[in-house]
């Protein structure tokens, strides 16, 4: 009696806005009491509508002011100190989100257990009969649930605790004897105990795969630890060298710089010198051309005669007249060598930085088939670009030479001369597929979408033949790669089947012969700047390709 006397005391002093113990208890004109902050903001938030009671909804003009009653203030203060707190964690109110205590009168607390017999939900004061009475005691108690009226039948209204194996699902005892009748039928609990085993077998798998895979991401970043200290360090390497290179270039094209600057100095002294003979020579012969043009000009011959005899003889010239100038010639032998030298230096740095993108490439393309088939797709033959000659089966994977024209609709994008067809998808990222190949020879290419439709073989419509497709001629005994009629003899294994390998960010393009090994045929080295589509070109009737399914081949 006295925890009743309790529970009720607690409520009468409990704010009806906060459900809790009042706190600077006042009571507004009707009655009633709330928290002073409670009914403060409660009213604060309706401030354009009039003050009202959340109880009685009683309204008020104007507004009351608010006094703490301390009579009710020191009776809670009295009462906190004989034990009476806030409800206890057991015993708190029930709210929007909560499962309610079912045997609560008025405002109901939160259920802390169901029972699946009862399907009843219990605040541990109603509960605790299941605890003391000895039949209660046998009944099933879980944790709160709303779906308790789930576990009644629908059609008898018993409780389900069978199960029905043969039609997977709950039903009661009746039902057993009822419409399932000689099914495969067993009680809840062992269902539950079968597939909480089965469960449990399932969970282990979970958990190993959970730990392979993390495994698998610990190595993952290890790795990419390791490729990102390889790069920085190949990074400052490599910019050391070309450091070097540049300094190296520098120092040669300083030394050559000097070395014409000297040559010019001693040529230009050589060249002055001449003049300041050739400027002395000429003055000279002025002043000879002087005196004789005033003895010409005298009138007396024997002063004449006798002067002219004195004359000096002329002296014998230095300087040939042969000169001959070679004008801006003097170092064009120069300028040719050090280009000469650009071009050999261009070529070098051309093959070698080639080499140098290969092998950056090279560490991230797969080393293996089993590495390559990571990346394999599957491709499907577009029967719109397809050649009316050729005909497509094998879930548009494979393309035959037929003798007679296939019953295509017309569309645009279909080539209309050369014996070929594009994939329908578009191929961006890292991808790998193999075409299998049977007697005679095939094209396997990859090309822009906008290639030509149309145009005879050595046109812009055949793979290889134009800038806008890259293709692998595979002949019955020989290999030929094409690009923008440009072609590559390749020597090989012969195989019937083809590997492709594209990373068209890196812009590299490989062609492989597949058998129990991979071997490369051709590597292209570019930039792509649209996506790409795979392609096959057939030559003789009869003759097939097809894009396979990628798989381990034995």
């Amino acid at each position: 009696m006295a925890q009743k006397g309790d529970q009720l005391d607690q409520e009468t002093l409990s704010c009806s806005i906060c459900l809790e113990v009042l706190k600077d208890p006042v009571a507004i004109p009707c009655g009633h009491s709330y928290c002073m902050n409670c009914i403060k903001s409660y009213w604060d938030e309706g401030e354009k509508k009039l003050p009202s009671c959340p109880q009685c909804r009683e309204t008020f003009t104007p507004r009351p002011a608010l006094v703490k009653n301390t009579m009710l203030a020191a009776l809670v203060e009295q009462l906190k100190k004989t034990g009476l707190q806030a409800a206890p964690a057991d015993h708190c109110y029930a709210g929007p989100e909560d499962v309610a205590c079912d045997f609560c009168s008025g405002i109901k607390l939160k259920a802390t257990k169901s029972c699946l017999v009862c399907l009843v939900s219990y605040c541990e004061k109603h509960l605790q009969p299941h605890y003391d009475v000895a039949p209660l005691k046998k009944h099933k108690l879980v944790d709160p649930s709303e779906n308790l009226q789930d576990n009644i039948c629908h059609r008898h209204g018993e409780v389900m605790k069978m199960f029905c194996r043969t039609d997977q699902k709950c039903i009661c005892y009746l039902c057993s004897v009822d419409e399932h009748k000689g099914h495969d039928t067993v009680s809840a609990a062992a269902e539950r105990t079968e597939r909480q085993r089965e469960m449990e077998v399932s969970r282990q798998q979970i958990q190993q795969e959970i730990q392979g895979r993390e495994k698998d991401v610990k190595l993952l970043q290890q790795e990419v630890e390791a490729i990102n200290q390889s790069a920085d360090k190949t990074v400052e390497d490599s910019e050391e060298i070309f450091t070097e290179l540049i300094s190296h270039l520098q120092k040669r094209s300083s030394d050559v710089k000097q070395q014409i600057r000297s040559q010019q100095e001693t040529e230009v002294r050589r060249v002055r010198e001449l003049e300041e003979k050739l400027q002395q020579e000429i003055t000279d012969l002025k002043r000879r051309d002087a005196e004789m043009k005033q003895l010409s000009d005298t009138e007396d011959h024997n002063q004449f005669l006798h002067n002219c005899s004195s004359l000096s003889p002329l002296s014998q010239s230095t300087h040939s007249s042969g000169i001959s100038i070679r004008p801006l010639r003097y170092f064009q032998d120069v300028t040719a060598t050090v280009s000469e030298v650009r071009g050999l230096l261009q070529d070098i740095l051309r093959d070698t930085l080639t080499n140098v993108s290969l092998a950056i490439t090279e560490v991230v393309e797969p080393k293996n088939r089993a590495g390559f088939l990571k990346y394999s797709c599957e491709i499907t033959l577009d029967p719109n670009t397809v050649h009316r000659q050729l005909l497509l089966s094998e879930e548009n994977r494979k393309v035959t030479l037929m003798d007679q024209h296939q019953s295509y609709s017309s569309h645009p994008d279909r080539f209309t001369d050369v014996l070929q067809v594009l994939s329908r998808e578009s191929l961006t990222g890292r991808h790998y597929w193999e075409v299998e190949k049977k007697e005679g020879g095939v094209n396997v290419a990859v090309s822009y979408k906008n290639i030509s439709r149309s145009g005879w073989f050595w046109g812009e419509s055949g793979f290889g033949r134009n800038d806008k497709s890259w293709s692998l001629y595979c002949y019955s005994a020989s290999y030929e790669f094409y690009h923008n009629s440009i072609g590559t003899a390749i020597s090989g294994p012969q195989s019937s089947r083809i590997g492709v390998y594209l990373d068209h960010r890196a812009g590299v393009l490989s062609f492989y012969s597949v058998s129990e090994t991979m071997t490369l045929l051709h590597r292209v080295q570019t930039t792509f700047t649209q996506p790409l589509h795979a392609g096959v070109r057939i030559y003789g009737t009869g003759d097939s390709a097809e894009l396979c399914k990628p798989s381990i081949k034995t």
